[in-house]
């Protein structure tokens, strides 16, 4: 009988501080695999690269974490959600965890999170995956700078963005630019829907929401971290995406012109719809560039 390589995943807590992380990790063959941190978006988790994790888990190290007001990462009511205290929890998850050498794969929200991370140990980055993850303003829609441009004081403000958290607000993420919503399985918004709704967890995005005007302006550092440190890269992107449009894919290679690109006819989750296409390209990419 054929074994099938089906990845074993651990699922697991760890306390960075006064936050119990949870993250998902696979348990690969080889010792020295080849180590993936996969960093979520919103308004997702760890979850969403669970197909991912079963696909190449068996090969690689992938390591998912869920951030404070998400998934089932559990933070004190007092928590200060912004950008940087999302990566001060990640930074921490890593030490704790003890990579000193990782690919990242960044996504969404994932981006700000991981390239705050990158610049403050740019040793550890031994390679990007960029998947709809924003680093330049031609990547911003015009959808996404006017969400961007809210303030608490704007009247209105806090109920534009609440208005993107409930069940039709989440599902409208994973629809909007899908030619064929077939392959879209429920699971994940109703999932996403599910944490949102927990007691705390809708004032913790109104907060980052309110916070992410600081990822814009970092972009000129992060492109300043590309050109200088020059990772190794693999962009794959969702050009249906209705807040980072393709323009966006295409300025990483302004920085980074050796860097591997790939458009997928599909929108912000381009995982749930082309994972048959884009793990692949991941394996290969660890493959060749892992050093």
């Amino acid at each position: 009988m054929m074994l099938l390589p089906i990845a074993r995943t651990a699922h697991r807590q760890l306390d960075v501080g006064d936050v119990r992380v949870f993250y998902r990790e696979s348990q690969p063959e080889r010792d020295d695999a080849p180590v993936l941190l996969l960093l979520h978006g919103f308004p997702s988790a760890s979850h969403q690269f669970r197909r991912l994790i079963d696909t190449l888990g068996a090969r690689y190290r992938l390591i998912a974490p869920d951030y404070p007001g998400f998934g089932h990462t559990e933070a004190p009511d007092d928590f200060t959600y912004s950008f940087d205290r999302l990566a001060d929890i990640t930074e921490g998850f890593v030490q704790a965890l003890g990579l000193t050498r990782f690919a990242m794969y960044v996504f969404d929200f994932g981006a700000p999170v991981g390239f705050r991370v990158a610049e403050r140990h740019p040793d550890w980055i031994a390679g990007l995956v960029v998947q709809n993850g924003n680093a330049y303003t031609e990547g911003l829609s015009d959808a996404a700078r006017s969400f961007i441009s809210l303030r608490p004081e704007t009247p209105g403000a806090e109920e534009t963005i609440r208005e993107l958290l409930t069940l039709s607000g989440t599902r409208s993420q994973y629809e909007t630019g899908v030619p064929d919503l077939s392959p879209l399985a429920p699971d994940g918004w109703t999932l996403d829907q599910y944490f949102l709704d927990l007691p705390g967890r809708k004032e913790a995005q109104v907060a980052l929401a309110f916070d992410y005007h600081s990822n814009v302006e970092r972009y000129a550092h992060w492109q300043a971290w590309l050109r200088k440190h020059s990772p190794p890269t693999l962009i794959t992107w969702g050009v249906g995406d209705p807040f980072f449009p393709e323009p966006g894919a295409r300025a990483y290679l302004r920085d980074l012109p050796d860097a591997d690109l790939h458009l997928f006819d599909t929108g912000h989750f381009a995982l749930e719809t082309h994972l048959p296409q884009i793990a692949p390209l991941i394996a290969d990419f660890l493959d060749r560039r892992w050093n």
